[in-house]
């Protein structure tokens, strides 16, 4: 016996336990619902030996193979239904779908028994969403002759897009006849995310036009300044007073200017 005390082995005859509960009721002709997790603990009885056993495997596995590591061996395979293919398919052609608000809960568990998917989309208790597209396809796929899963795909897609139209025009109708009467919903969807695209636009505009007017005025700057400092800082004033004089730039008083003058006379030698 270990320090932590003896093993508890009650949990692992739960089973045993409900079962002779079902079959000595008190009353005979009450009716008993069996918990949820009974078939699957009967099919997959929980360890009583302290060996750690190797879960059920759902896909063929090779002990020898390297492309799982050791370290998950014990752990359970990812259950991969037929449905979820048809799931993906329908939601990656549909996104928009998974913004609808839909309601999951259910009255006793067992809603999706009393569905019979051969009258349509339509379920009582059920609102129209992708899971109907799901459900129906697969009933057509198994009972209708001849039928593919792309065939079964655009049948039950015209169906929902019909029944979808159906909706919008319904609820078209209703919003038209309580404003008739005085009723006001005001802004939709649509105009406030509108009134918001418009308002970060206009902040926008406004940024933009403050830095195109910071860029001008720095190129202006550039192209003002542009060889100002060199010329300021080499000129003479008393050289350049001294070079008019000599190329006749003085008063009236003084020797006659000469027109003959060629651009070569111009350069000192």
């Amino acid at each position: 016996m270990s320090s932590r005390g003896p093993r508890q082995i009650r949990p692992g005859r739960i089973y045993q336990t409900v079962t002779n509960l079902l079959n000595h009721r008190i009353i005979d002709s009450a009716k008993v619902q069996k918990p949820i997790w009974y078939n699957v603990v009967e099919s997959i009885p929980p360890s009583e030996t302290v060996v750690r056993p190797l879960p059920p495997q759902h896909k063929v596995f090779n002990p020898n193979s390297k492309k799982r590591k050791p370290s998950r061996l014990f752990q359970p395979q990812q259950l991969v239904y037929e449905e979820d293919a048809l799931r993906d398919r329908f939601y990656q052609d549909h996104p928009w779908e998974l913004a609808r608000p839909r309601m999951i809960v259910e009255m006793d568990g067992r809603d999706a028994e009393r569905y019979d998917w051969s009258t349509g989309l339509y379920q009582p208790g059920m609102p129209l969403c992708g899971e109907c597209v799901v459900q129906r396809q697969m009933w057509m796929m198994y009972n209708v002759p001849g039928m593919t899963k792309d065939r079964a795909y655009d049948i039950v897609r015209r169906e929902f897009y019909l029944l979808r139209q159906q909706e919008d025009v319904q609820r078209r109708i209703a919003q038209e006849e309580a404003r008739k009467v005085g009723a006001y919903f005001g802004k939709s969807h649509m105009q406030v995310g509108m009134e918001l695209e418009d308002q970060v636009y206009e902040g926008w505009k406004k940024w933009a036009g403050k830095e195109l007017q910071e860029q001008v005025a720095q190129q202006d700057a550039a192209y003002t300044n542009f060889g100002a400092g060199d010329g300021a800082e080499d000129a003479d004033p008393d050289s350049s007073d001294a070079a008019e004089e000599s190329y006749g730039g003085g008063d009236a008083a003084g020797p006659e200017k000469n027109t003959n003058t060629s651009p070569a006379d111009l350069i000192p030698r």
